[in-house]
C-alpha cells in the first residue's frame, strides 16, 4: 500500500502515548467517512523512549531528542509516508532539522494552531492565552506566529503554570485524566479573567485531559487543530491523484 498512497500520512508519536492516541481519535472524528475506505491511511511511529524534549530546551542538558526523531521519520518515510504529522507541540523545536531531513512535507501544529484561530474568527489585535510547556515558550515559534497574525499575546501568571498547567501535564502523562481537567480548565478560566478571547491548548496533554468532556468554549485545541490540518491535506491529495 505504502508508496502507491499519495494520501498516507505519517505519524511521528509517542510524546506522551495518551497524547498521540487522542491525536488518532481527533482524526478519525474529523475526517468525512461514510466507510472504513473513506478514511486516511496512515503509518504510526510511536516511540515513548525519545528522549526528555525539555531539559535540552530550557537547561541545554541531557540527550537530544533529534536523532530519535530522524529515526521514526525516515521509518515513516521509508514505509511510504507522504506527509508528517507530530503530535508533540514542544519538540516542534526540531522541526527545521526534521523538515530538512525529509523530502515530504511536516505539517506543523503551530500553523496548524494558527489556522483554527483563523476559523474561529478572530481578528487582529485579540487577545489569545497560550497555555505550553515552558520549552514550548522558550522556543519561541507560537510567539512568532502570534505576532505575525496580529493578535496580542497572554500568557499566563506563574502562580497558574506551577499550580495548574505544569500538575496538569503531568497527571495527564500518568493517566489521571480526571484529576487534570480541573486544573486545566482553572488556567483557562484565569486567561479569560484576563481578557483572552481564546486560549490556545499548545500542549498535546492539555485537551487529553477532557478524554469525554467538552472543552471550554473558548479554548482552542492544539491536538484537533493539526488533525483537521492532516484531513484537509489528506482530502487535497485524493483530489489531486
Amino acid at each position: 500500500m505504502g508508496s502507491e498512497r499519495p494520501d498516507l500520512l505519517g505519524v511521528l508519536g509517542g510524546m506522551g502515548p495518551l497524547a498521540t492516541v487522542d491525536f488518532l481519535a481527533k482524526l478519525v472524528a474529523l475526517t468525512p467517512a461514510e466507510r472504513d475506505a473513506d478514511h486516511l491511511p496512515l503509518v504510526l511511529w510511536s516511540a515513548p523512549q525519545v528522549p526528555d524534549r525539555v531539559a535540552p530546551i530550557l537547561e541545554g542538558s541531557g540527550p537530544s531528542p533529534l536523532p530519535a526523531l530522524l529515526e521514526g521519520l525516515r521509518a515513516l518515510e521509508a514505509a511510504g509516508a507522504r506527509a508528517i504529522a507530530m503530535p508533540c507541540h514542544t519538540a516542534h523545536y526540531w522541526a527545521d532539522d526534521l523538515a530538512a531531513a525529509c523530502p515530504v512535507p511536516l505539517l506543523h501544529i503551530a500553523d496548524a494552531a494558527m489556522a483554527e484561530l483563523g476559523r474561529r474568527g478572530l481578528a487582529p489585535g485579540a487577545a489569545v492565552g497560550l497555555l505550553a510547556t515552558r520549552a514550548t515558550w522558550k522556543a519561541g515559534f507560537y510567539q512568532s506566529r502570534l505576532a505575525a497574525a496580529g493578535y496580542r499575546l497572554l500568557a499566563p501568571a506563574e502562580a497558574e503554570v506551577v499550580e495548574a498547567v505544569l500538575p496538569a501535564i503531568a497527571l495527564v502523562k500518568r493517566g489521571e485524566t480526571a484529576r487534570a481537567r480541573p486544573l486545566v480548565e482553572r488556567a483557562v478560566a484565569a486567561l479569560v479573567d484576563a481578557s483572552a478571547e481564546a486560549v490556545l491548548l499548545a500542549c498535546t496533554e492539555l485537551p487529553a485531559a477532557f478524554a469525554g468532556h467538552s472543552l471550554p468554549a473558548v479554548a482552542v485545541d492544539g491536538t484537533a487543530a493539526l488533525a483537521r490540518a492532516c484531513v484537509d491535506w489528506g482530502l487535497a491529495q485524493r483530489r489531486r491523484g
